[in-house]
């Protein structure tokens, strides 16, 4: 018979150094990094086939279940790290060695920086961090630079005798796009007609026969980018190429030249890009050369690395913070009834909470404002969604806070905000990129900017309903407008699917008495909505009201919005192209 072990008579085991278990847990953070981004990438990777075969229903379910992939394994990797520490699981002496050695594990990946933060997803878990902990987090990334040179480059070289032989020969390099040696002729000379148009037209050489493109392809929506750079002297200019795939086969449909179309294609209003990375750092560096005044957190976060763009965000407000001495303060524009929202003015972000309670008319609940920003997260923006990131236990320097705003804060989102002596603590709160609220916006601007903007709100309704969205309150108030003079919609307590509302027509009354009243004269349910009354509570003045009418009339009918909402009830997915159309080129035929 084996021998057992006695309980009572055989010495307990001996538990494992500090050191020991240091190693092992940083290895088991290294391992579940892992998962995680070959999981992340290997959705990533099934784009190129969804693009080719014009599923675009998976392309989007793709992108929901690449935002899942993060969570699931943080939670089997927070089960592992906590059956191997036991009692010890908050021990600092242990976790100030596992970032010790986690940070060396990770230095020859070219992920590295994405890899620290994913392990600060871990101490804020295990730890309930408020605030910051530079000695159990990283805080500040340990390594400015990539540690070790990257083991491949981001991006190809090409020269050319003509610009119509250089753009042939990039897109031929992406045979796994399948154009058909038609379109790679016809678009070759297509592209390089309006390249020499565009550039012409600038004073600028026409001739493009030297670029740099990124070799991996960037997918969004019912497109594909070839993302590139031509260098002239000490100045960089754009190159992409966008491609659709439609009932003419995979084509070039737009070249975008300009720093500002670059920038909207990868702007805070628009979903991630699906792109395979294996070093996000050169990526981000070399998009970065293409639009510069676009933060760098911001291009991490297009690229579908939100959780380590928060992170920059983070450490560009603690850097700008340190070179300046504003304040935070209430922001401009109507105060809200659900969200406190104050800013810097020279730092271009608004914080957002939650208010304790919301007066009436609202009956909204936290969590359904909470559920609604959760939904916008995850839902096509068409690049009229302002992205929100959400931040848990933030700690910020109450000197630096304005008295008004202090007040408002401890009057009205006691329940969420702590100010203390020296600190003001915020256990929840999001933060957008600011934009100018239009009813602000339309108060300064002159009439040429202000019936654009008006025109644009329009626009902005009608793209929010093809994506199966209706933004409930349609106050300008809600809406912004952003440096491009883009109207964007950012209020989303109120925000709703638009296959959930019952658009309907006002009855008839036989009763002259019935038009006079105050109160309905038929049954409203609470999904009813009758688009013909939006005119009478959006505020404009009389000339811009017209001006709205008479563009975007069909936004005051019932009949519009069923049609669209029959559509998306029967399946089908509309995609809002992130550029105007004077940039789509003109085929032959």
């Amino acid at each position: 018979m084996p021998n057992t072990p006695n309980p009572e008579t055989e010495p307990p085991a001996t538990p494992l150094s500090t050191s020991r278990v240091a190693n092992e847990v940083a290895r088991l953070i290294r391992d579940g990094f892992a998962r995680f981004h070959d999981t992340f990438r290997g959705i990533t990777r099934k784009a190129v086939q969804r693009f080719t075969q014009r599923n675009w229903r998976g392309l989007h379910d793709d992108a929901r279940q690449r935002m899942e992939v993060r969570d699931q394994v943080l939670a089997e990797l927070l089960r592992d790290i906590r059956e191997k520490l036991g009692e010890r699981l908050q021990s600092r002496i242990i976790w100030f060695g596992v970032k010790s050695v986690y940070s060396g594990l990770i230095q020859n990946r070219d992920d590295w920086e994405i890899a620290e933060t994913f392990y600060n997803s871990v101490t804020r878990r295990i730890f309930s961090t408020v605030g910051i902990d530079p000695e159990i987090e990283f805080v500040h990334t340990d390594y400015a630079m990539p540690p070790t040179p990257s083991r491949r480059s981001v991006y190809h070289s090409y020269r050319a005798a003509t610009t119509q032989e250089l753009v042939h020969r990039v897109l031929a390099d992406h045979p796994e796009l399948l154009l058909s040696p038609e379109a790679l002729q016809q678009d070759a000379a297509v592209v390089a007609a309006r390249v020499a148009e565009e550039l012409q037209a600038r004073g600028d050489d026409p001739a493009v026969c030297q670029a740099e493109f990124a070799t991996a392809v960037f997918y969004r929506g019912e497109h594909a980018y070839l993302v590139g750079r031509v260098l002239r002297e000490n100045r960089v200019i754009p190159l992409v190429l966008c491609l659709t795939n439609d009932d003419l086969g995979p084509h070039v449909e737009a070249v975008l030249l300009d720093e500002n179309d670059v920038s909207l294609l990868l702007s805070f209003t628009r979903s991630y890009f699906q792109v395979e990375l294996f070093a996000p750092y050169d990526m981000v560096q070399f998009i970065h050369s293409l639009i510069p005044r676009k933060r760098v957190a911001e291009i991490y976060i297009s690229l579908g690395y939100n959780k380590h763009g928060k992170t920059e965000l983070y450490r560009n407000a603690l850097r700008h913070l340190a070179s300046t001495d504003d304040l935070y303060q209430i922001a401009e524009g109507n105060q809200g009834m659900v969200m406190i929202v104050f800013t810097r003015p020279t730092y271009p972000v608004v914080f957002k909470v939650i208010r304790d309670r919301f007066d009436f008319p609202k009956e909204v609940t936290r969590q359904e404002v909470i559920d609604r920003y959760h939904l916008i997260f995850r839902h096509d923006r068409a690049g009229r969604l302002v992205d929100a990131q959400e931040y848990e236990y933030l700690v910020l320097q109450r000197a630096r806070f304005t008295e008004p705003l202090l007040e408002q804060l401890a009057h009205h989102a006691a329940h969420t905000v702590v100010v203390k002596r020296d600190e003001v603590i915020f256990k929840h709160c999001y933060a957008e990129r600011r934009v100018t609220p239009l009813n602000v916006y339309l108060q300064h601007a002159d009439t040429q900017a202000s019936r654009a903007a008006v025109i644009d709100y329009g626009r902005a309704i009608k793209d929010l309903a093809l994506t199966n969205l209706f933004p409930g309150d349609l106050l300008p108030k809600n809406f912004g407008v952003t440096r491009n003079g883009r109207v964007v919609f950012y209020d989303y307590d109120e925000v709703c699917l638009l296959q959930e509302c019952n658009f309907r027509k006002i009855p008839h009354s036989g009763h002259y008495e019935d038009e006079l009243s105050g109160e309905p004269w038929f049954g409203v349910s609470p999904h009813d909505i009758f688009p013909e009354e939006f005119i009478h509570f959006l505020g404009l003045s009389p000339p811009l009201r017209q001006l709205f009418v008479d563009h975007h009339r069909d936004l005051l009918d019932a009949d519009y919005w069923n049609g669209i909402k029959q559509q998306v009830v029967q399946g089908r997915l509309f995609h809002v192209p992130p550029y105007a159309e004077s940039k789509r080129l003109r085929r032959p035929g």
